[in-house]
């Protein structure tokens, strides 16, 4: 069956990014003390030397990768395996208070982590670091030093060469896209050809100009089609850029009408512009668990039922990352930036600059925060959640499963052909490495996978 359809009619690839964002960039200037206040040192009495040696080690550890020749060190299997084992013991030092432990543990971690190292070694250390601010207060200069937030530039294009190095955010978006250009085709008859899309977290907006060209391809001159695209930003800045990007983008199709609304996250429906004869679809693509709680995720999933949309798109993050005890959150994140990290061989050299921009201020930060949530103001752990989970939310809220056309795993398993560089590709159960696409669910859902571990899934919702 896969012989009949055409590689380019199942899988576009051209992506509208514009690496210039244009965005004014927040220069923090944070000043580094070379001792800690009274308060702190109270805090820390019978720590401070192994508070000070922990952090000589860490920028012992910064000053030798500044100077190293832009050469990746691999460590042997063995060596990896003691340092996985020594940060589990440190975790578990942090849980039980143990900070004179931890201290010294992580110390060890320093001396032989490294960023340039191999995947073991990269991972590691930004946990470390994780586990490292964990044991400060807030109020420690050397904290901020630690959790120091990338610029908006420099997270832009840690997710912009990510997404195109790697078939992760592809494979979310590219699922989602043909689930809703089949929505469209089954209602031609009465949505007078106007496809309307609401976004629940546009991002960039890097998953509409694949959905714009495949639209394009369907229409004529004499018979334009119309889309609409409504995403919720988290700052007018980045609708404005988004706006700005797709529109560019679509006067290169003179059959096609576009549209962007933009509304801040936490905005009502009712500021929705809606069109009596139109195919409307809810696009929830690693939305659902940026929420606070529950009871909002609730409230979500209600309003969207209020429209009844024609489908609801649902992508999320594969595991059981929710606020319960920080030793398990710490487990279940660690096989799964372990994944990560790992998977990126298949996709970038070591010594790869954009690659060390990925760990650096894309991975790496997710990770400290994940660590540190419940010490940052204002901060929420994502409510990353197994499938089954999804699963019984959607159906608690008068949601029922649809299954995924054949075209989606096809289109699948040519996106890892494509994007896949340095490993062969793996599909269901033909080997033990490599990117995996998994059918799960009797098909009405799909996963994606480093080796056995799945990394996300994507699934088709209906209203009942």
């Amino acid at each position: 069956m896969e012989d009949t359809y055409e590689e380019e009619d199942l899988l576009n690839l051209s992506l509208a990014i514009v690496t210039n964002s244009g965005s004014d960039e927040r220069i923090r200037k944070r000043k580094r003390r070379d001792t800690l206040s009274p308060m702190q040192q109270h805090l820390y009495e019978g720590c401070e030397g192994k508070i000070f040696r922990l952090l000589q080690m860490r920028e012992q550890m910064l000053k030798l990768e500044s100077h190293k020749v832009r050469k990746a060190v691999v460590v042997e299997d063995g060596n990896g395996l003691h340092l996985i084992h020594l940060l589990l013991i440190t975790a578990t030092a942090i849980d039980q208070n143990k900070v004179s432990s931890a201290l010294e543990n992580l110390s060890e971690l320093y001396q032989n982590v490294s960023l340039n190292g191999d995947s073991v070694q990269r991972v590691v250390a930004y946990f470390a670091d994780g586990l490292a601010a964990r044991l400060l207060t807030r109020k420690s200069p050397f904290y901020d030093i630690i959790m120091k937030e990338p610029t908006n530039e420099e997270e832009f294009f840690a997710f912009t060469h990510l997404y195109r190095v790697s078939p992760y955010y592809q494979f979310a978006h590219f699922t989602a896209n043909q689930s809703i250009i089949e929505a469209f085709e089954r209602e031609e008859a009465i949505n007078n050809r106007t496809l309307h899309v609401i976004d629940f977290d546009i991002s960039y907006g890097f998953q509409w100009p694949s959905l714009i060209q495949s639209l394009s391809e369907k229409a004529s001159s004499g018979n334009r089609i119309s889309l609409r695209v409504t995403g919720f930003g988290r700052s007018l800045e980045e609708l404005q850029e988004t706006e700005n990007r797709l529109v560019s983008f679509s006067k290169g199709f003179r059959n096609l009408s576009f549209e962007f609304q933009g509304l801040l996250r936490g905005s009502k429906l009712i500021y929705l512009k809606k069109k009596k004869d139109e195919t409307l679809v809810v696009n929830l693509v690693f939305y659902l668990d940026t929420l606070n709680n529950y009871l909002e995720v609730s409230d979500t999933l209600k309003s969207i039922h209020s429209l009844k949309p024609s489908i609801v798109i649902l992508v999320e993050q594969e595991g059981s990352r929710s606020s319960r005890s920080f030793l398990s959150r710490f487990m279940e994140s660690l096989h799964y930036f372990a994944a990560m990290f790992d998977s990126l061989d298949d996709c970038l050299p070591l010594e790869s600059a954009e690659r060390l921009g990925i760990e650096k201020n894309h991975l790496g930060k997710e990770i400290k925060s994940l660590l540190n949530y419940d010490n940052i103001s204002g901060i929420n752990c994502p409510k990353h959640e197994k499938k089954e989970t999804w699963k019984a939310s959607m159906e608690s809220h008068a949601f029922r499963a649809g299954k995924l056309s054949s075209k989606s795993m096809i289109q699948a398993k040519l996106l890892l052909k494509i994007r896949t560089h340095y490993c062969p590709h793996q599909f269901d159960g033909e080997s033990s490495g490599g990117f995996r696409v998994f059918e799960r669910d009797d098909g009405r859902a799909v996963s994606l996978g480093w080796q056995d571990r799945c990394l996300l899934t994507a699934s088709l919702w209906h209203c009942v």
